[in-house]
C-alpha cells in the first residue's frame, strides 16, 4: 500500500514538472528570461528552507559540502536554468518539453563513462532510440530543417548540464539531498540574478509586463513545481529505486506534450509524436529500467517457484 502511494506522489510530480513547462515558457516570453528565472528560483530556495526548518533539517553546510553546493549549483542550477529560460524563449514548449525527456538517457550515458557502469546491447539501444526521437523532433517538428534553431540547442545544454551534475552528486555527495537542494538553489538564483544584469539591460524593469495570468504561473512553478516537486521527488525515488523512477520520467514527457497543447494552444505535430516514442522507448532501455525490472521479476519468479 505504501510504495502505491509513492507511485502516486510520482505521478503528481511528473505532472506538476510536465505542466511547468508550458508555466515557464509563458514567464520567459514575458519577462526578461534570466532576471525573472533568478527570482524564480530565489523564491524556490526560500521555500525549500522554510520546508527543511519545519522538518529541522536545516543546518550550515561544511567546507567540503560547500564545495560541492558551488560545483553541483553552477551545473545544476545555474547552468541548467540559464539555458533552459534562454531556449524556452526562442523554441516552443512542445519542443522544449520532448528535448528535456531525454534526461534520464543522458544520466545513463554519463554514467556509463564516469561511473564504470556497464554498457549492454539494450542501453545501447536505448541510447541510439533517445538521440534518434530528439533529433526526429527538431529536425522534423512541423518544418524540417528550418525547425533548427538556437533555442533546441540551449534546452539540449540545459539538460546535459543538469544530467553532468547528477553524476558529481552520485559519486560524491553525503549531504542530505533536501538541505542541498536549497542550498543549490539559493546559490545559484544569486549568480543568475548577477548575470541578468550583466546580460539584460531591461531585466527588472520587464518585471512590470506581468499580469494575475503570467504572475500565477510564476508562483506555481517556483512554489510548487521547482521547490516543493524536487524535495519530494527526492524523497520519492529514495523509496522506489531508480529503475521504476525513469519509467515515471516518461509521464513528465507526456504531460509537457499535454500542458504545451492545453496551456499554450501549440501544435503538436505527427513528427514530435513520433520522437515522443522514441525518447520513450530510448529511456525504458538506456536509464537500466528495463534490465533491472527484468531482474527483479526473474527473482520473484525464482522466489515464487522455490516456494
Amino acid at each position: 500500500m505504501k510504495q502505491n502511494r509513492i507511485y502516486f506522489i510520482l505521478v503528481g510530480i511528473m505532472l506538476l514538472w510536465g505542466f511547468n513547462v508550458p508555466l515557464l515558457k509563458i514567464i520567459v516570453s514575458t519577462f526578461s528570461p534570466v532576471t525573472i528565472t533568478s527570482l524564480r528560483i530565489f523564491t524556490a530556495s526560500l521555500c525549500v528552507f522554510i520546508i527543511l526548518a519545519f522538518l529541522k533539517l536545516l543546518r550550515l553546510p561544511t567546507l567540503k559540502e560547500t564545495v560541492l553546493i558551488v560545483g553541483c549549483g553552477l551545473l545544476n542550477v545555474v547552468a541548467h536554468h540559464y539555458f533552459l529560460s534562454v531556449g524556452l524563449s526562442m523554441t516552443s514548449s512542445t519542443n522544449g518539453g520532448l528535448i528535456l525527456g531525454l534526461g534520464p538517457v543522458l544520466v545513463a550515458i554519463l554514467s556509463i563513462i564516469f561511473l564504470n557502469k556497464r554498457l549492454t546491447v539494450i542501453r545501447m539501444t536505448g541510447f541510439v532510440l533517445g538521440l534518434a526521437g530528439v533529433s526526429f523532433t527538431v529536425l522534423a517538428g512541423g518544418g524540417g530543417l528550418s525547425t533548427i534553431n538556437a533555442g533546441d540547442l540551449s534546452i539540449f545544454f540545459s539538460i546535459l548540464t543538469q544530467a553532468f551534475s547528477f553524476i558529481i552528486i552520485n559519486k560524491a555527495c553525503k549531504m542530505d539531498p533536501r538541505l542541498l537542494t536549497g542550498y543549490m538553489l539559493l546559490f545559484g538564483s544569486a549568480v543568475l540574478f548577477i548575470i541578468g544584469l550583466a546580460t539584460e539591460k531591461d531585466g527588472l524593469a520587464s518585471l512590470g509586463n506581468g499580469n494575475l495570468k503570467v504572475w500565477t504561473a510564476f508562483v506555481l512553478s517556483a512554489v510548487f513545481a521547482t521547490a516543493i516537486g524536487h524535495m519530494t521527488y527526492n524523497y520519492a525515488i529514495s523509496q522506489v529505486g531508480a529503475a521504476e523512477s525513469a519509467i515515471f520520467m516518461n509521464l513528465n514527457t507526456m504531460f509537457a506534450l499535454a500542458g504545451s497543447v492545453l496551456i499554450l494552444n501549440e501544435t503538436v505535430y505527427p513528427s514530435h509524436l513520433i520522437g515522443l516514442a522514441l525518447i520513450v522507448s530510448g529511456v525504458i532501455l538506456g536509464s537500466g529500467a528495463y534490465e533491472e525490472l527484468r531482474r527483479k521479476y526473474r527473482r520473484k519468479h525464482h522466489y515464487n517457484s522455490a516456494g
